[in-house]
């Protein structure tokens, strides 16, 4: 069973930069496909980006394509989201995500493990 912890979060101006970061325990994340996903206040949860197992490979929501990049660090059971032209309707919780013995995932339902979320909120 693999626990996630989201950090970075907080409140930044439209055209900000925020990075999170997604730290793993209890297992190694190298076996798991990683994703971020978002809820917004009165929205459903949606899917941001996913990263393949070894990082070689990402998916991003068209929403957020060119402006969010998603990495990963498997030696330090990491995982990050960099996020530039932040706009207000980035506001929401973001969820850091895992699922095992998958090479990536691209929906808000197939994952296994979640984190507690960890709020951006993109001011005008």
């Amino acid at each position: 069973q693999v626990q996630l912890v989201e950090s970075g979060g907080g409140l930044v101006q439209a055209g900000g930069s925020l990075r999170l970061t997604c730290t793993a325990s209890g297992r190694t994340v190298r076996s798991y496909s990683m994703g971020w996903l978002r809820q917004a206040p009165g929205k459903e949860r949606e899917f941001v980006a996913g990263i393949s197992r070894s990082g070689g490979s990402t998916y991003y929501a068209d929403s957020v394509k060119g402006r969010f990049t998603m990495s990963r660090d498997n030696a330090k059971n990491t995982v990050y989201l960099q996020m530039n032209s932040l706009k207000p309707e980035d506001t929401a919780v973001y969820y850091c995500a895992a699922k095992a013995n998958t090479y990536m995932v691209v929906t808000t339902t197939e994952y296994d493990h979640w984190g507690q979320g960890t709020q951006v909120t993109v001011s005008s």
